[in-house]
């Protein structure tokens, strides 16, 4: 137990930090529901109006929203997957694999949008090749293929999955150890037991334990399975890293900036709201003992005064231009500060040309991150035709084009190319099924491929 638990000390280094990651990215009720974690009391406040601060507290989730733009716009338009070959069997394979990659409905790029999301937040996600269990060994290829035993999926896991794990100098992995956990009701009892589970998969075997805890009462962890994986024949771990890189980390740019203008915006927010219960002022020199309020009057003196203390505003001024210059930085290490817009913002009063200029910095980010995804995608895609011994060649293209425009402007184009007469067919074909994919980009993987097989067929 004490050894498949064993955690990594990058992953204990993290493993504090994710939590509040996830809290940023999600917002809403995950967010103010934890608040009392984030809002910072004041120096010597009183417990009661700290309570009353955090039951009022709320959250303005700018970097949820630029991740979800993110991922939204780099899967605009799907990938482009291309096959070279003669294996019929395995394009009957990828096409279907690519409507439905991790036997739950989802589509390749609905598949790889989720990860792209997961590693903007948390820095990585992990994905696994699998293939369905062996009940009995097949005899031959075609009985494999029978049975779906050869037909591999890919499963996802969150970054805290992955507790420890080791690599050798080129950066592959030797051993990895995934820990996950689950409650299940007993409909009939009506108690509550939590289900952990580890597996260990080196680069050719797989170890699987769990435990099982009731209430207050932890069972030992057992050895349920162990055996051969998926990718043992070519002797490589079946679990994949997929990250964009530190530089386009954005939850890790920004969490501190979101959460100071979560306390800033708070702050100001409480200020305004105590502004308008405006407290009595006397000026006397004698005692005072009269009940002041709505429904009372006040006696004077002929010398006194009464009056009502109000903030003058300057701090306040201050404060929001603060809470404006911090949005503005959110989005700027987000690289989208053309997004910024407000009514305070500098950025407003940029021209054309210098609002262009900055999206051509998030389109370049959107590309650097489109290679990142289609690097993964042809890894994993190749490994698979690997492991099964299929003979086809595994292309992935696109995820690099973010303008939103006519389809008809791209067409004029691409007849003007066309018509320079350069004397290759490839590039005549290539521009063609270009073009086919984008104006078919919702069209089903075995569509695409069988078009691309005709365009090739008529050079």
């Amino acid at each position: 137990m004490e050894h498949i638990n064993r955690e990594h000390a990058e992953y204990q280094a993290w493993k504090t930090i994710w939590p509040k990651y996830r809290d940023l990215y999600t917002g809403g009720e995950q967010f103010t529901s934890n608040a009392d974690r984030y809002l910072i009391p004041r120096q010597k406040e009183p417990a009661a109006v700290y309570r009353e601060r955090v039951s009022r507290a709320f959250y303005e989730n700018y970097i949820g929203s630029i991740i979800d733009w993110y991922a939204a716009t780099l899967f605009r338009r799907e990938p482009i997957l291309t096959f070279e070959g003669r294996d019929e069997a395995a394009r009957r394979y990828f096409n279907e694999l690519a409507e439905d990659c991790d036997r739950r409905g989802s589509s390749l790029s609905d598949f790889f949008r989720r990860q792209v999301v997961e590693a903007l937040v948390m820095g990585r996600s992990y994905i696994v090749i699998d293939f369905p269990k062996r009940t009995r060994p097949a005899g031959s290829r075609a009985e494999e293929d029978a049975m779906g035993l050869s037909r591999g999926y890919f499963s996802e896991y969150p970054a805290e999955s992955v507790i420890n794990w080791q690599k050798d100098e080129r950066g592959e992995y030797e051993w990895v150890v995934l820990r996950g956990e689950r409650e299940v009701f007993d409909e009939t009892g009506g108690g509550k037991r939590v289900l952990r589970q580890w597996v260990k998969y080196d680069r050719h075997r797989y170890e699987l334990w769990r435990q099982v805890q009731e209430g207050m009462k932890q069972g030992p962890a057992t050895l349920e399975e162990e055996g051969l994986h998926g990718l043992a024949g070519i002797g490589r771990v079946p679990v994949f890293e997929f990250t964009l890189g530190d530089g386009l980390w954005l939850m890790n740019k920004a969490a501190s900036l979101q959460l100071e203008h979560f306390n800033k915006s708070n702050a100001l927010a409480w200020a305004l709201t105590m502004g308008l219960f405006a407290m009595p002022v006397i000026y006397s020199d004698s005692e005072f003992k009269q009940v002041v309020g709505e429904s009372y009057y006040v006696k004077l003196g002929k010398d006194d005064r009464f009056g009502w203390t109000e903030p003058e505003g300057h701090v306040y001024r201050i404060a929001l231009e603060n809470i404006d210059r911090l949005k503005e930085e959110i989005y700027r290490v987000c690289y989208m500060l053309h997004q910024a817009g407000g009514a305070m913002s500098k950025n407003a009063a940029l021209t054309g040309v210098s609002k262009q200029r900055d999206y051509l910095v998030t389109q370049e980010v959107l590309r650097g991150m489109g290679d990142r995804v289609k690097d993964m995608m042809k890894r994993l895609l190749r490994t698979l035709a690997e492991a099964r011994q299929d003979e086809i060649a595994i292309g992935v293209a696109g995820l690099d084009e973010f303008d939103i425009g006519e389809f008809s402007s791209e067409l004029e184009d691409a007849e003007r190319l066309l018509r320079l007469g350069v004397p290759s067919p490839t590039l005549r074909a290539e521009v063609q099924k270009k073009l086919a994919m984008k104006y078919l980009c919702d069209a089903s993987q075995e569509v695409k491929d069988r078009i691309a097989r005709e365009i090739d067929a008529g050079q």
